[in-house]
């Protein structure tokens, strides 16, 4: 069943309900993301891409491309500093922080690897950097400041540089 326009912009409204700074900033993105959607969308939306690009960059200082797979419960706290590549996969109910990388790396040939794809309920602390063709699992805490270049299974909390397996918890179903 396909998903209305307005229910698609506000799915991540209710994750963000105390977070008014990520709550817009999430609507501008859902907005920028419906865009990509289906070539309606992307021509009637073409001016509000400039919009995006130029408020999201300028004003909160993030470099989050409108057409990146992210799942519905999106939070992003403090919306500032966060770099996501454009071929990044973001799960859903999952908390970025500010000053946070996922992206892709450079290879020993010069050739760019693939980006990270990020599984549900995965909760990344602020100053981690998670780069390369690499999975997390789901229900997987990121430490603050950790480098993340390895695959993680699901379950468990990760931190330092590089990021190793601290522990392994149960599900967890919210994030703070």
């Amino acid at each position: 069943m396909k998903q209305s326009a307005v229910l698609f912009i506000f799915q991540d409204w209710k994750a963000n309900s105390k977070n008014p700074k990520g709550r817009i900033f999430v609507l501008l993105f859902r907005i920028a993301n419906l865009c990509s959607r289906s070539r309606v969308y992307f021509y009637l939306g073409v001016p509000y891409l400039f919009f995006y690009k130029a408020i999201v960059q300028t004003i909160f200082a993030l470099e989050v491309p409108w057409n990146i797979s992210a799942g519905r419960g999106l939070v992003i706290y403090h919306c500032v500093g966060l770099i996501i590549n454009k071929g990044v996969t973001i799960g859903s109910n999952c908390v970025l922080r500010h000053c946070t990388t996922i992206g892709n790396k450079q290879m020993a040939d010069g050739t760019m690897s693939e980006c990270p794809r990020i599984g549900n309920h995965v909760d990344v602390g602020c100053n981690a950097c998670v780069i390369g063709d690499i999975t997390i699992g789901d229900n997987v805490r990121i430490g603050s400041g950790s480098i993340v270049v390895k695959s993680v299974s699901a379950n468990c909390v990760i931190a330092g540089n590089p990021a190793s397996v601290k522990s392994f918890t149960g599900s967890r179903q919210s994030s703070s």
